[in-house]
């Protein structure tokens, strides 16, 4: 007999097509992990992935049950909130992903003000990954979420939700930091660091198309993974960078200096949702109308 725990190891492998990463994603080792899905095979009495020297691969068999499987998390998914919906008791949470690792006050002045206009729906907040962010919202097991932008994906909606203008990081000392508006042509003179295009997709296109509007010429200093990874680079004179002016206020340490741009170049984060054939919930409408009075 197929259990839940085999087609939930076997969609976090498939997905993310990486035994480590996968096991990441479930919080398991490793090892259990590939053994479940060895198991899994097993019990099928066929192959479900191609293990190559570098990367898997799903056979044509795999790719119909990773299908299968996301509607059989779908339904129990919409089982569970059915189930809990029909308690009058109990009103069910919005369930809100948080991707990019923001930590913009627009968004904690976003749940804070929903808070007071809606004290009776309550916001669960989960911190992931941006392709997890999108994988939680096609099985629906988030409401609604928040990321710098993903990859064009027709399942889920990506709507504006607030933008920072963008402004100039340099280390404390550089030879630009002492200037009060700082033409971004000078900034790009210096090797640049960059956002991971593969863990925060979306700032890094933004970055990236802002650059190229004002540099041909353009040199790379590097990738972080993460914002504060991103700032302690600048600190310590790896490179130049540029930043929005709310994380800057939120991560700005004092060996970093920022300084705002002379062009008028801005970083948008988009609030999420999946299309919904029949329309979104009362309450996710609500939360969604709410977003955008932030702007």
């Amino acid at each position: 007999m197929i259990e839940l725990r085999h087609l939930r190891y076997f969609v976090a492998v498939a997905e993310e097509l990486n035994f480590r990463r996968a096991a990441e994603r479930v919080h398991i080792d490793q090892t259990p992990l590939s053994r479940t899905v060895r198991d899994l095979e097993d019990r099928l009495g066929l192959q479900l992935f191609v293990r190559g020297p570098r990367k898997l691969h799903l056979t044509p068999a795999g790719l119909r049950l990773l299908k299968e499987a996301r509607k059989i998390f779908i339904r129990i998914e919409r089982a569970y909130r059915v189930v809990r919906e029909t308690d009058a008791r109990f009103r069910a949470p919005l369930r809100i992903g948080v991707a990019d690792g923001i930590a913009q006050p627009k968004l904690s002045e976003c749940f804070g003000r929903w808070s007071k206009l809606a004290p009776a729906i309550q916001l669960e907040l989960t911190e992931m990954r941006a392709s997890e962010l999108a994988n939680a919202l096609e099985r629906e097991e988030l409401d609604a979420g928040f990321s710098f932008g993903l990859p064009d994906n027709e399942a889920i909606a990506q709507q504006p939700a607030w933008n920072y203008p963008v402004m100039a990081l340099l280390p404390r000392g550089h030879e630009l930091a002492a200037q009060a508006v700082l033409p971004i042509a000078e900034l790009l003179a210096f090797p640049l660091l960059c956002c991971h295009s593969e863990r925060q997709p979306g700032l890094s296109h933004q970055m990236r198309t802002i650059v190229q509007r004002h540099s041909t010429t353009l040199t790379l200093a590097g990738e972080a993974g993460t914002l504060s990874g991103y700032v302690t680079r600048i600190a310590a004179g790896m490179g130049v960078g540029l930043g929005d002016a709310g994380h800057i206020a939120t991560l700005l340490r004092p060996d970093v200096v920022a300084v705002p741009l002379r062009e008028d170049e801005r970083i948008t984060t988009f609030v999420l949702h999946k299309h919904q054939r029949f329309g979104l919930s009362n309450e996710l409408q609500r939360f969604v109308a709410h977003v955008k009075t932030l702007h």
